[in-house]
């Protein structure tokens, strides 16, 4: 006895075919209303330097090098199609019969990695998708897929295909990577270049001859083959192409502008706009940035200049406009081509000695002056927890006496550094470095002094930068303004500064780092800048700072902070002294050729502090029979009243000349 008549399993297929229809129905409906969607936006999105000259122009993720079907060699087109959707011309945009031998493995296998995509869906997950394999983004896609078969033609979509498809290496469209590949235009290839490139977008890291040349001759011949078979080549050109021995001249797009630079320009105004950065290419935009082409072009060149091509050595730089943080030049890395990780912006790496400035300053606040001694000799610090530490100085030196605060940081000695820390606290030592605009996880340990906390070159040149400005807050940035394709502003930078520091102890602070300069400040060893002073023509202010893993050296004018990074991006030691004194070179070069012809300018001294000459070594105030002498400042009322008595016997002798009439009569009365 039968549960359900036939009559009611046909009422119920007839139901479930009416529905499909109706859904089919109603999707092309949809389509129909909403139009023809747009191939690609003509809206181009210029940057602008500091100048408003152009720096660059942007399409998104489209191809610069747009080419016309009649432009490109037949014989990329036709493996192509036989490579990517042999039926393309037969189909409304879906080849059935594939994406259900797909569905059925997928389903098999749980998963989704199985893809039957015709040149049409590729296209419109090109536009209008991201490439991530989810069932909603699938449905997307084949709504726009019906969209762009409803309203395009069959050589406008094959058109648009070839002109955004990835080709692995950076080359977007079939010209791009003509031209990346074998230096010749697209209408030029032969067929062996031709189906070596039909083959690559399938799986470009894999698939690319300049990474696997194995796998992309097999997928060569592979198309090759059934170029032969349907007869579309013949037997003889079938074997030249075999044959032919392929030259990849590998001439990449020219280099743009400061990319790095522009990255963070790009990422800057999509946060400001609330657009993602494609969006912001292709919207039109004008963005009016701080780069300073002239600047940007000594900075890539004392990278060139300094940096040995054979070592596997990074770095990063940034150079910032103290008084309101514009970002003038910027570097990432060696070369863009290579890796866009910017190291500048994105890498934290342990800061050495550069931490020491904002140690100092907060010893500033608690009392120190320039003047301030502490002993210099292997010392072992007992720790709360039982355990011990003891800190070491270069090439383990040591004054084995009491140095002042201003040899301390000119020489960077470690144990002085973290007497204070011990001193101070080294929670002092976070909450100062916070109000410099420093954030991260930073452990309060007697190490901290010495530079264990991890920053970016980002961050610590904008900390300097309120060194260089008086104490005023600041944060580095790239882009000034950006008006939309009409000319109005959408976005304007506005200075939000604020005094952060006590000027009288920042102008301190920044003359105590003039020192790692002046050989008159040498000690028990020489100041850390001697190797670069005698490049030096105008008075800088700046720290430098070593690890075992990391080189840095921050300095700055009053116009012009300048931070530099060198290391290795795994971490390893540099063992050549090569390597560790790149930074050093590179700052000392850059920083000359950025100041040349410029006026020479001095850091403005506040009121209430006043300069004195003091004798480097103890501190006091010097007398013309010391050895050396250095203008030291101090805030009014803290500076040394003695004089230095080193050289007693010849001192008395001096100041008994150098009174005046009534006072040796004074004295005889007395």
């Amino acid at each position: 006895m039968q549960l359900f008549p036939k009559k009611f399993f046909k009422k119920i297929i007839l139901t479930l075919i009416a529905i499909g229809v109706f859904t089919i129905a109603a999707i092309y409906l949809v389509a129909f209303v909403l139009g023809p969607p747009k191939l690609a936006n003509d809206q181009v999105t210029i940057i602008y330097d500091r100048e408003e000259e152009i720096i660059s122009e942007q399409r998104g993720s489209l191809t610069k090098h747009w080419v016309s079907l009649d432009d490109i060699s037949p014989a990329v087109i036709e493996a192509t199609l036989q490579t990517e959707d042999q039926h393309f011309y037969e189909h409304q945009g879906f080849d059935l019969k594939r994406i259900a031998g797909a569905v059925i493995k997928n389903l098999r296998n749980s998963s989704l990695k199985e893809g039957a995509s015709t040149i049409s869906q590729q296209y419109a997950r090109n536009l209008y998708l991201s490439p991530e394999k989810t069932w909603t983004r699938k449905l997307t896609e084949a709504f726009y897929t019906i969209r762009l078969e409803m309203f395009y033609s069959k050589e406008e979509i094959l058109e648009g295909y070839l002109n955004t498809i990835y080709y692995g290496h950076g080359a977007y469209g079939i010209e791009a990577a003509s031209h990346y590949f074998f230096d010749k235009q697209a209408s030029e290839l032969s067929l062996a270049e031709a189906t070596m490139l039909a083959g690559i977008p399938k799986g470009p890291t894999y698939y690319s001859p300049l990474n696997n040349e194995e796998n992309a001759n097999r997928r060569q011949q592979q198309i090759l083959k059934h170029l032969l078979d349907d007869k579309y080549i013949s037997e003889a050109a079938y074997v030249g192409a075999i044959e032919e021995q392929l030259d990849y001249s590998i001439t990449p797009e020219p280099a743009d502008t400061a990319p790095y630079f522009q990255d963070v320009v790009l990422q800057e105004a999509a946060k400001f706009l609330d657009l993602s950065p494609d969006e912001v290419r292709a919207g039109g935009f004008h963005i009016y940035t701080t780069l300073n082409r002239a600047y940007q072009q000594k900075l890539e060149e004392q990278v060139r200049a300094t940096i040995d091509s054979s070592s596997e050595v990074e770095t990063a730089a940034i150079a910032m406009d103290p008084d309101d943080g514009a970002i003038l030049s910027m570097i990432g890395g060696k070369d863009y081509a290579e890796s866009t990780y910017n190291r500048a912006m994105n890498s934290k790496r342990m800061s050495g000695s550069t931490f020491k400035p904002f140690l100092y300053y907060a010893a500033l606040q608690y009392g120190y002056t320039p003047s301030t001694k502490l002993m210099s000799k292997p010392t072992t610090f007992a720790l709360g927890d039982g355990n011990s530490y003891q800190p070491s100085n270069f090439n383990g030196y040591y004054a084995n006496k009491p140095i002042t605060l201003a040899q301390a940081l000119a020489l960077s000695d470690n144990v002085y550094a973290v007497k204070t820390n011990m001193y101070l606290g080294p929670e002092k030592l976070i909450e100062t470095a916070e109000t410099f605009g420093l954030r991260g996880d930073f452990q309060a340990v007697p190490a901290l002094a010495l530079g264990t906390a991890s920053v970016s070159v980002n961050d610590m040149t904008s900390a300097y930068g309120i060194l260089a400005n008086g104490g005023r807050s600041i944060s580095g940035y790239t882009v000034e303004k950006i008006t939309d394709r009409n000319g109005k502003v959408v976005y304007e930078h506005e200075d939000t500064s604020e005094q952060l520091l006590d000027p009288k102890k920042t102008f301190i602070l920044t003359h105590l780092m003039t020192g790692m300069f002046d050989v008159e400040m040498n000690g028990y060893t020489s100041v850390t800048g001697a190797t670069i002073s005698k490049e030096l023509s105008r008075l800088y202010a700046g720290k430098s700072g070593t690890t075992d893993s990391d080189s840095w050296m921050i300095g700055y004018s009053p116009s012009l902070v300048t931070g530099i990074w060198v290391g290795y991006d795994d971490n390893r030691n540099m063992e050549l002294v090569a390597e560790s004194a790149y930074a050093k070179e590179m700052w000392a070069g850059f920083m000359e050729g950025a100041h040349k012809g410029m006026a020479q300018d001095v850091f403005a001294m506040p009121s209430g502090v006043i300069g004195i000459p003091i004798d480097p070594e103890t501190g006091a105030r010097a007398t013309p029979s010391c050895g050396g002498s250095r203008i030291m400042y101090f805030e009014k009322g803290t500076e040394p009243r003695n004089y230095c008595s080193e050289h007693l016997v010849e001192e008395e002798d001096v100041v008994e000349e150098e009174k005046g009439i009534f006072e040796r009569w004074f004295d005889l009365f007395n």
